[in-house]
């Protein structure tokens, strides 16, 4: 088993300490009791594999684009097994994410035809510059 401070937890997770101790404030990562030393100031709080998978499992579901409060109640829901709300839940992500990539899709579209149109003329205003370049 693996145990590791609060550092280590960050590191391992590829995010800062700070960002680790908002997790914390949100709910979404316990906070261990200190061990050793005395009193409030005294030990150091080790943290195990359970910390490490799910600052994992926030930081993956993140990246598919969940907020924090929607992380939350994946968590929450992992505990009750509510599968069909989680189910809910990620069909309405991949919904945003379609519109998302329809957008980018037309962005790049947009700039593909712009760098085409730069590159037809070697004289006059770039047309890049000039689609950018309205109030």
């Amino acid at each position: 088993m693996k145990d590791t401070t609060i550092a280590g937890l960050a590191r391992e997770g590829g995010v800062g300490v700070e960002t680790v101790r908002y997790y914390q404030r949100r709910g979404l990562l316990g906070v261990p009791q200190r061990i050793g030393g005395v009193g409030v100031a005294g030990g150091v709080r080790r943290y195990g594999e359970d910390d490490i998978r799910r600052l994992h499992f926030i930081r993956s579901a993140q990246a598919a684009g969940f907020t924090l409060e929607q992380i939350g109640e994946l968590l929450e829901l992992d505990a009750s097994e509510d599968r069909h709300r989680a189910h809910t839940l990620a069909r309405e992500r991949l919904v945003a994410l379609d519109a998302k990539i329809a957008q980018l899709n037309a962005a790049r579209e947009s700039l593909r035809k712009l760098a085409d149109a730069c590159g037809a003329s070697a004289s006059g205003p770039c047309p890049i510059i000039a689609a950018f370049d309205h109030e």
